[in-house]
This record gives C-alpha cells, structure tokens and sequence, in this order.
C-alpha cells in the first residue's frame, strides 16, 4: 500500500505542477499580449513642413496602422510586379501569334495563287478535251446533260462556292468534281485512240526509215531512167541517207512474204500487210528477217545499202494494193494527218 501512495502523491505533484506551468504560460501570454496592444496603439506624428510658410500637417498613426499601410503598400508592389513579369510573357507570346499569322497569310496567298493557276489549268483542259472529243465525234457530256454537271464554267461560279469558308477551296472542290465527271470521256476517248492506232498499225503509213532520217531522192510516178535517160514509171520511193547501214523498218503489222534477190532490186524484202496490202523494201545491204516471220510495225527487218542497179546508197520502198501500186506518200499523209489531230 505504500507503494501505491508514492505513486499517487507523485501523480498529484505532477499535475500540481503542469497546471501551474500552465497558468504562468496563460499570465505571461496575457501579460504580452497587452503590452503588443499597448505598444501598437501608441501614437507616431508625420510632420510634413513645406518650404512655404503654410501651416505644417501633422499625421498621426498607430504602429498598427502603420504596419497595416506597409502591408498593403507590399501587396499593391507584389500584385504590380506579378502583373507587370504576366504581361511581359503575354506580349512576347503575341508577338510570336503576330509572326505566326503573318507567316500563314503569305502561305495562304501562295496557296490562293496557286489555286488560280490551277483553274486556268483546268479551264484550258476543259476547252482541248471538248474540241478533241467534237473531232472524233463524242460529245462533251457538259452539252447533253440538262443540270450541266460536266460544264467546268459553271463550276467557277464564284458566288456558288459555299458561304462561310474559302472561295478558293469551293472553287478546288468544284474542279475536283469536274474531274471526276471527265474519267468516263477520257476513257472512251483511250478507246477511241486505241482502235484508231491498232488500225493505223495495219496500214503502211510509218517512215520506212528509222528515226525518221532520210530524204525523198525520187518520188512515186514519171521520172526520167537515171541509167538510160528514157522515161518511166517509178512504182515507189527512194529515200537516202547519203550513208549505208541505216535501219529499215516495217511499215505496218504483217509477215514476210518473201525474202530474195534482184538484179534491179538487189536484196528486197516484201511484206503481207491486211486489207490486201503489200510492202517491198530494195536494194538493202543485209536482211534480219526471215521468210513467214510475223513483223510489227517499226521493227527492224534489214539494213540501207547499196545493192542492185542503184547510183548510191539508198532504200527504194513501194506500196502495192492487191495487183496496183500505190505512192506511198497517200499513207504517209496519212499518218502526218493523223498525228496532228491526236
């Protein structure tokens, strides 16, 4: 039992203790507390003496009031200098939208040029493929459709082009459409071309000379005989290159027909063309061809010489329709006429 006493007189003593501790720290904080309200209610004098001889202004302030005007006048240099390093950052971000704005104005003037180039473009295309499909007979869809879907000049209707965004991209949507509505006319005039050319193929009208080379030295028709100066018939034409070795091409699709030599004609090369045609090339220095071979036109079948009754180096080319001779100049016109309307 004495123990148990020990410890409550030392639990008492203890909290005797604490709860004066406690109360000197509640006198001294009192005892502080009025000596700061004292103090900060104490009166400064601001004397502001002019130079004049006008009365002097006294301005009298609490140490509080003194703090709290210090205070505020901090808050206001805090609040200016924020705003000040704030509007700093704010111009030069401006400034780099400024540069910004203008860099996408010269590009988007660049792009509106670009678009105008492309509608005359565009236009032009439209005036050529109208006047090429009239020539060969196809009519321009533009012409047959009531709500003139295919007719480019209506697609340039400015005032059409779609209110609130760029006239230049309703302008590019409109000859994109336009386009579009041409593959059909494109195709059927690659069509057109392809059966024209396959025809072209199989009649003798390319230069029998490769590359296109050589000159007319006598033409189809009545000519005097170089050889014994009387006057004759001449059944094709002589083309010269001044030079032997020169490539010979067929003129058209077709076979060998015979492959020989002649005393007049020296080496000669006759061709079995469609539609009855035959070709005869003469006086060649060697042939590459063999007899029934089948030959496109342009491919090589033998080589400019001089052989046979011949004054030079040349390449004698007729044209025969069935048992007739024809002047090989008619096809060659021919296809003269032809590339230039393609």
């Amino acid at each position: 039992m004495s123990t148990l006493k020990r410890y409550k007189k030392l639990e008492n003593t203890l909290v005797q203790r604490l709860v004066a501790a406690l109360t000197r720290a509640a006198s001294a904080s009192r005892d502080f507390f009025r000596r700061f309200m004292k103090a900060g209610r104490q009166k400064l004098t601001i004397m502001l003496v002019p130079h004049t001889e006008k009365r002097i202004l006294n301005l009298q302030l609490s140490f509080f009031g003194l703090a709290g005007i210090l205070l505020a006048v901090g808050i206001v240099l805090s609040v200016s200098v924020y705003a000040t390093s704030r509007f700093g950052s704010t111009a030069r971000l401006l400034s780099g939208k400024v540069s910004d704005l203008r860099s996408t104005q010269a590009d988007l003037d660049a792009v509106r040029d670009e678009t105008t180039t492309l509608i005359k473009a565009a236009r032009n295309f439209e005036a050529a493929l109208s006047s090429t499909l009239s020539r060969i007979g196809i009519q321009p869809s533009s012409s047959s459709t009531a709500d003139r879907d295919g007719d480019l000049a209506a697609f340039f209707d400015v005032e059409e082009a779609a209110r609130g965004s760029l006239r230049e991209v309703g302008e590019i949507r409109k000859v994109t459409r336009y386009l579009e509505k041409t593959v059909s006319a494109v195709k059927e005039l690659g069509g057109v071309v392809a059966s024209q050319s396959e025809v072209l193929s199989e009649i003798p009208n390319l230069w029998p000379v490769k590359g296109g080379i050589g000159h007319i030295s006598m033409y189809y028709g009545q000519n005097e005989n170089p050889f014994y100066g009387s006057w004759y018939l001449h059944k094709g034409l002589d083309i010269s290159t001044f030079r032997m070795g020169d490539s010979v091409v067929a003129t058209a699709d077709g076979k060998v027909a015979n492959i020989g030599y002649d005393p007049s004609y020296g080496n000669n090369i006759i061709l079995e063309h469609k539609h009855g045609f035959f070709t005869r090339y003469a006086h060649l220095q060697s042939v590459r061809v063999q007899k029934g071979q089948k030959v496109q036109q342009g491919q090589v079948i033998g080589y400019l010489g001089n052989t046979g009754l011949t004054t030079g180096p040349h390449l004698h080319y007729e044209v025969h329709l069935g048992t007739e001779t024809i002047d090989p100049l008619r096809f060659l016109n021919i296809r003269s006429s032809s590339a230039l309307t393609q």
